[in-house]
């Protein structure tokens, strides 16, 4: 890490890179907001952004599991839980003559009532309350090793399946036809988004992770004219928001998610208006 924080100060000689947690804070950035921003724009394409939000708010019934199995390590019981939960979701969504949204309203509302009512129970859940906004500010150098891997997973994944994933999203039927097997690619995405969402928590918030995962991607979309743009735009306002927010919340003394949100909220305001002045034109 000492070579990483000798670059920081070379390239970046001011005032907030003087701190140790800030130099963590920022690496964390430069790893979770690509991560966000590849996978963000596929669940924008499958309208599965209440999905990503079910996952955070099962978060709860994550932790409230490992407390009450004395699980110290609380990734643990919440990966666990999130794995599981991800997969029913998608087996109710593939089997139920409900809507999606409906599906996904249900099991995140089940999800986030059981998470509060175990940890009420056990008297502990002021503790674990930090889960809610996150705090980018507390990662350890050893923890952005799990970032990293996490990255490179998803980049693999992308360079090989995506026009898979793709094609299965938009016609599964035609994705069926060619071979491709459309449930467990369905299955690999939920999978890969539990994994994304319960590493990202603790640093992120359960309340503020789906907003960092959907508006980078929802404003590519107002920018882009191709899907090489949307990913490259999508990464690009995630990396823009996440290195900047945390700037920003550094000098106002602000939360670092929160302020994060805002800039991406601002940039996907700033698309919009873009978007429909350019196709007035057109």
């Amino acid at each position: 890490m000492s070579f990483l924080y000798s670059l920081i100060d070379t390239l970046l000689p001011f005032e907030w890179t003087e701190f140790d947690f800030m130099k963590n804070a920022l690496l964390a950035i430069l790893l979770i907001t690509p991560l966000f921003g590849l996978v963000g724009t596929m669940i924008v394409n499958n309208r599965m952004s209440f999905f990503s939000d079910a996952l955070g708010h099962s978060a709860l019934t994550g932790i409230a599991i490992g407390v009450l199995m004395g699980i110290d390590n609380y990734f643990i019981s919440m990966l666990g839980f999130a794995l599981l939960f991800a997969l029913c979701i998608s087996a109710v969504m593939g089997s139920s003559a409900s809507s999606a949204d409906t599906v996904i309203g249900v099991f995140s509302s089940t999800g986030l009532a059981l998470g509060i009512v175990l940890l009420s129970a056990t008297g502990g859940f002021a503790k674990y309350s930090g889960y809610l906004i996150g705090d980018i500010l507390t990662i350890q150098p050893e923890e952005l090793i799990l970032l990293a891997v996490l990255l490179c997973l998803t980049v693999v994944l992308w360079i090989f399946f995506f026009n898979k994933f793709l094609l299965a999203s938009l016609n599964p039927d035609l994705a069926a036809s060619k071979n491709i097997r459309v449930e467990l690619l369905q299955r690999v995405f939920v999978v890969l988004i539990a994994l994304i969402v319960t590493s990202c928590i603790k640093w992120v918030g359960i309340l503020i992770i789906n907003s960092l995962l959907v508006l980078p991607a929802a404003s590519a979309r107002n920018l882009s004219g191709s899907m090489r743009s949307y990913h490259v735009w999508s990464v690009a306002i995630s990396l823009f928001s996440g290195v900047s927010g945390l700037i920003l919340s550094y000098y106002l003394g602000t939360a670092a998610g929160g302020t994060i949100v805002l800039v991406a909220a601002a940039i996907f305001f700033a698309s919009f208006v873009y978007g429909r002045v350019r196709r007035g034109h057109s």
